[in-house]
């Protein structure tokens, strides 16, 4: 596995031990939060925006009891649209695994991707990334093309780093211009060996 992309840049913290169970809508944001509130969105109108988001009770509605999980599933839907600025995020439930997937397409004529939040104190074995790859992902257009979905961790600081998993090796795309590649290489291996 490899990152596809960097980390988001989000603006929502959860409180200190959101990742135990807790309400996922008890955080705070950095900007919005007066000093000595603990847990308020003292920036929002009418209290607790999260937890009256329509896409977050949409969420909330789908078969995953983890409420962690659909927390760490609503930054990565803010990260995409907001921070991403993609076309199309909707959120899919898969109750099969316990998981708030997002089927996202980045601009309007590509094709559909398969996002799976994950927060990062959530061990994975092997056994269980398979069965997500499997379950999750959608079926490729091409039957050539391998089965893939790109894992979204979501860290407590509301970090996101994407890993965009394939169901077997991928070639990567060859250079725009193999020439010049090809001798700056050279020149850095030729220095390294006269030196």
């Amino acid at each position: 596995m490899e990152p596809a992309a960097g980390a988001g840049r989000g603006n929502i913290y959860p409180a200190p031990g959101g990742e135990r169970g807790t309400d996922p809508g008890q955080g705070s944001s950095v900007a919005g939060r007066a000093p000595g509130a603990q847990g308020s969105w003292s920036g929002a109108a009418g209290g607790n925006w999260i937890t009256t988001h329509p896409t977050f009770t949409e969420m909330m509605s789908l078969d995953v009891s983890d409420s962690t999980q659909v927390y760490a599933a609503f930054l990565v839907y803010l990260d995409l649209l907001e921070g991403r600025n993609w076309h199309e995020v909707q959120p899919v439930g898969v109750a099969e695994l316990q998981l708030v997937c997002l089927h996202a397409r980045a601009r309007e004529q590509e094709g559909l991707q398969v996002m799976v939040p994950v927060p990062a104190h959530i061990l994975i074995s092997h056994e269980r990334l398979r069965e997500i790859l499997k379950k999750a992902s959608l079926p490729p257009e091409d039957p050539n093309t391998l089965l893939s979905v790109t894992l979204a961790i979501v860290e407590t600081d509301s970090t996101i780093v994407y890993y965009k998993m394939t169901d077997g090796f991928v070639m990567p795309d060859p250079p725009d211009d193999t020439e010049d590649v090809d001798n700056k290489q050279w020149r850095k291996k030729r220095k390294k060996l006269f030196k």
